[in-house]
């Protein structure tokens, strides 16, 4: 019996076929990236939260939020005592978390599960604007690179799948929004002026930072349509009105609650002082947070919310006036921090140097990518360009951990890929050229 001899071309270009078939195709793109995100909460076992804070590590204030309101006890207690109503945080995530407690039990690993599967899916979900701004901006090679490094990314990965908090749902509400403004020129009707209201006031209503790029975001979509001579009035207005009619009934809400207005979240003075006092060095003063401070805690309680956060906050301004030049070290510390990652003296020295250096590099080659992209005149850079100067500057003033950067890390991440295509491109001729 004679035995077919098989053919290693063959053998190897079944695996190439393949991935030709899905390497563009964006449900394999977002459904890859969907399984590795749950096969690392799996085998990580990150739904395993600590309980010797008495689970305060499960979601923080939102966790303990969210625990107040599936017990019946409503957006209250940020940090856990019986403290009373709440503006802490904004409440999109808290009554997400709340609605999966009361299914799921509250603080359980189930309802970790559950949550931290969201975020995940969020994330995944994130490859698709990723792959339509970069398509837009660049070319189907950057929309494909971007999309896969965002699906394939260890650093990525880390939010979703460990943290219970609106971070990945908050890059995923950015990216969809840049996309929405990319294409405003073109369309036409009222719808995509709703769409965009409906999104604003969803992110407004999920994480507030966002809002400092609203003003940028509008003005540059309204300003490409005037050059293609197309009018934005009536869409404009329809837009503030969808915004404001998302946002209005928790702007009622906390009116009622507290005499006065808030626009969704209070906490800014307090976080005002955890980067501003004696001993700041440009990080988080973690300690002086009440969670973390009990005599902090007992004067939340005795004061209340508004009174301790108005408190803190001129302890801050204090701080800030009696030296102004110390101040400005501290905000260009922070904007160090911000694109290089803060210290940990916790960690390993050797390991704190590499993660950043990563993260440092990553920031570096994302800003080159955007310089290039200006300069090359790229349709949406200079949207990506107010992106990044806008968002990032509330930072500089409180504190940066890396969390913060999380949610305009898919836009540095197509700026980035496009650097690298770029520079990939460069090459190519010279290669060529010694070849021949």
């Amino acid at each position: 019996m004679k035995t077919q001899a098989v053919d290693p071309a063959q053998t190897l270009s079944a695996p190439l076929a393949i991935w030709t078939r899905i390497r563009g195709s964006l449900f394999w793109i977002v459904t890859i990236a969907f399984i590795l995100r749950i096969g690392w909460i799996i085998l990580g076992h990150t739904y395993k939260f600590k309980t010797s804070d008495e689970n305060f590590g499960f979601g923080w204030e939102m966790g303990r939020i969210a625990e107040s309101l599936a017990s019946r006890r409503g957006f209250s207690n940020p940090f856990g005592p019986a403290t009373g109503p709440t503006a802490w945080e904004p409440p999109l995530y808290p009554y997400l978390a709340a609605v999966v407690f009361s299914i799921f039990g509250i603080y359980s690993r189930a309802s970790a599960f559950v949550l931290l599967t969201f975020n995940s899916a969020c994330s995944a979900l994130t490859c698709v604007p990723i792959f339509r701004i970069g398509r837009r901006m660049f070319s189907e090679k950057v929309a494909v690179g971007s999309a896969w490094a965002w699906a394939l990314l260890p650093n990525v990965m880390f939010w979703c799948t460990r943290s219970i908090w609106e971070t990945s749902l908050s890059a995923l509400l950015l990216a969809v929004i840049i996309w929405k403004a990319l294409t405003m020129e073109e369309r036409d009707g009222l719808r995509p002026w709703l769409e965009f209201g409906v999104l604003w006031g969803i992110a407004a209503l999920n994480s507030p930072s966002l809002l400092s790029f609203l003003p940028a975001a509008g003005l540059w979509a309204w300003y490409r349509r005037a050059k293609a001579g197309k009018k934005s009035i009536a869409g404009i207005v329809l837009a503030s009105a969808v915004f404001f009619a998302c946002i209005t009934p928790w702007l009622v809400r906390d009116y009622q609650t507290f005499g006065r207005f808030i626009l969704i979240r209070d906490n800014f003075g307090a976080e005002l002082r955890l980067g501003n006092g004696n001993g700041a060095d440009g990080t988080l003063m973690l300690y002086l947070d009440p969670p973390h401070d009990p005599y902090a805690m007992r004067q939340f309680a005795a004061m209340g919310e508004l009174a301790y956060i108005a408190m803190r906050k001129q302890q801050a301004v204090d701080y800030i006036k009696a030296d102004y030049t110390r101040f400005a070290i501290l905000c260009f510390r922070r904007f160090v921090y911000f694109w290089a990652s803060p210290p940990k003296p916790t960690q390993p020295a050797w390991l704190e140097t590499v993660k950043q250096s990563l993260f440092l590099g990553s920031s570096v080659v994302a800003l080159w990518g955007l310089g290039l992209a200006l300069a090359r005149a790229r349709r949406g850079a200079w949207l990506l360009f107010w992106l990044v100067v806008l968002y990032p500057a509330i930072y500089y003033v409180v504190y940066a951990i890396p969390r913060y950067r999380h949610p305009i890390e898919p836009e540095l991440a197509i700026l980035g890929v496009f650097l690298i295509a770029e520079a990939i491109a460069g090459k190519a001729p010279q290669r060529e050229t010694a070849v021949r």
